[in-house]
């Protein structure tokens, strides 16, 4: 199997550039198309199940940092603070999101009844990585990541964690992989707050994965510094070990940030903070996904769902009429008309592209298409109309599969 750096240089997914710099990797047209359909499924599915969509700047004051724990846990892996003026307190671009979804719930005062407040976003954020461990898309210093908060009372934790193993297993199934191994990582000798609450929120981990009938091994050592979690572990060609998704519970961060809401009692309580990433960072993820499909994405988020191949000139009209219809139909599609046909249809195959429509004589006649799938199958010529509803049938059930 090739590596997702090797295939996204010839499928010309992202572009590393020395002037750029190391670890900031450069979206290309291809991989930008995907990415974007697999944002747009994310959002979708992460509004579905109650989540409210915010956006937060990539920097703050390096007070917020310090009181988050933050500075103190990781002030290595932080970009130096940058000062505007000299008068102006530092800022620091953020590595991470939740002080940020901390100051929306702190936005303005809470009632019990608006728990669990479910706040996502899909943000950037920064480490200093060193030069020696960058790699790829794996390993890069700013991070494209699908990260979300969920503020709840204690006896609401157990069902948001249900939930959000079922959704993280429902997504990845619609992207085509699984994980490897779960992973209960637990406090080590350095961590935030008192035993018993960590003792706490660790059982409601093992309890929440227990009860959804999920095997996992236990890791000493392994929690966020605020948190025990929950890891999804994978493997990449190499065989190293990556987390990809995660869900942590923080007791910390709410007490750090003061946050409270008002109990039906009237009385202020503090919220549990529930971290979840559903797909972890992008850059991380497609990292993955190149390498488990080989660069041959499902349909529904292939770079080019559909090359229209003319064999001749005298097709050229019908096929960018069946470009324009098929554009219009929300799916992404290109005209080839550089080159033979042979040459045309392996360049299709070669770039990965699940679907060609070849146009010749007879089909442009009757208004049909000839689908050639990129595993080898041929489909004989069908109505433009049907093939399109093929196409997207497909795309719309988000299958892995090339037929419906």
């Amino acid at each position: 199997m090739n590596d997702h750096r090797k295939l996204g240089r010839e499928l010309e997914l992202f572009h590393s550039d020395p002037l750029v710099g190391a670890g900031l990797p450069i979206w290309l047209p291809a991989g930008a198309a995907a990415r974007h359909a697999v944002e747009e499924y994310i959002r979708e599915e992460e509004r579905l199940a109650g989540y409210q969509h915010v956006y937060s700047p990539p920097m703050a004051k390096h007070e917020m940092y310090v009181r988050s724990g933050h500075v103190a846990k990781f002030a290595d892996d932080m970009f130096p603070p940058m000062a505007s003026s000299p008068e102006e307190e530092a800022l620091v671009l953020r590595p991470s999101m939740c002080p940020h979804h901390a100051m929306v719930f702190g936005a303005r005062g809470r009632s019990y009844r608006e728990l669990p407040l479910r706040i996502a976003e899909l943000g950037g954020q920064y480490r200093a990585e060193r030069s020696g461990v960058l790699s790829g898309l794996s390993r890069v210093r700013a991070i494209s990541l699908n990260d979300a908060h969920v503020f709840c009372r204690v006896d609401q934790v157990g069902a948001e964690v249900a939930d959000m193993l079922a959704l993280i297993k429902r997504a990845h199934a619609a992207l085509g992989f699984s994980v490897d191994s779960y992973r209960l990582s637990l406090r080590g000798e350095r961590f935030l707050g008192e035993s018993e609450v960590w003792d706490a929120a660790e059982g409601m981990l093992r309890d929440a994965m227990i009860a959804e009938g999920v095997s996992f091994f236990e890791a000493p050592g392994e929690a966020a510094f605020y948190g025990p979690k929950i890891d999804l572990q994978i493997h990449d060609v190499q065989g190293r070990e990556l987390s990809l998704a995660t869900i942590q519970v923080d007791f910390a961060q709410p007490e750090r940030f003061d946050l409270a809401y008002v109990d039906s009692e009237g009385v202020k309580q503090r919220p549990v903070m529930v971290h979840r990433s559903i797909i972890g960072s992008l850059e991380r993820l497609f990292a993955h996904l190149i390498e488990v499909h080989q660069g041959a994405f499902p349909a529904w988020y292939a770079p080019v769902q559909l090359a229209v191949v003319p064999i001749g000139e005298a097709q050229r009209d019908a096929a960018w009429a069946l470009h324009d219809r098929a554009s219009r139909a929300g799916l992404r599609v290109e005209v080839l008309e550089e080159g033979s046909l042979s040459l045309r249809v392996r360049e299709a195959a070669q770039r990965k592209i699940p679907y060609a429509a070849v146009i010749g004589a007879r089909e442009a006649a009757a208004g049909a298409v000839a689908l050639r799938l990129r595993d080898g199958r041929s489909l004989d010529p069908q109505p433009v109309g049907e093939a399109l509803d093929l196409i997207q049938s497909v795309v719309a059930a988000r299958s892995v599969a090339l037929l419906p």
